[in-house]
């Protein structure tokens, strides 16, 4: 398995962000091939502090690192990365890795 992890950083317009991320994003990301148990949350905490450099946090899993290149690579995972500056002000970190 392969996981990728998305760390949003905090937006110019929270309630912009929920909205279009939950009503417009993750629907459009739903439609990636290859993507298994999609999860996220905003109720993102850090350890010993009082704020999180993160708003929101994003993880998915793939067969594999291939099958997530080739995701990414489809006309649905181009659609889903285009449509990051839509509602990311604060930008975005993606990470992956083998689990």
């Amino acid at each position: 398995m392969y996981k990728l992890l998305v760390l949003y950083g905090h937006p110019k317009d929270e309630t912009h962000f929920r909205d279009y991320y939950l009503n417009k994003h993750l629907p459009l990301a739903a439609k990636t091939p290859g993507v298994k148990n999609p999860r996220f949350s905003f109720d993102v905490a850090a350890v010993g502090s009082d704020r999180t450099p993160y708003f929101c946090i994003y993880e998915a899993e793939f067969d594999s690192a291939e099958a997530m290149a080739a995701a990414f690579a489809s006309p649905e995972g181009q659609a889903t990365a285009a449509d990051l500056p839509n509602y990311a002000t604060g930008g975005a970190t993606m990470l992956h890795f083998p689990i």
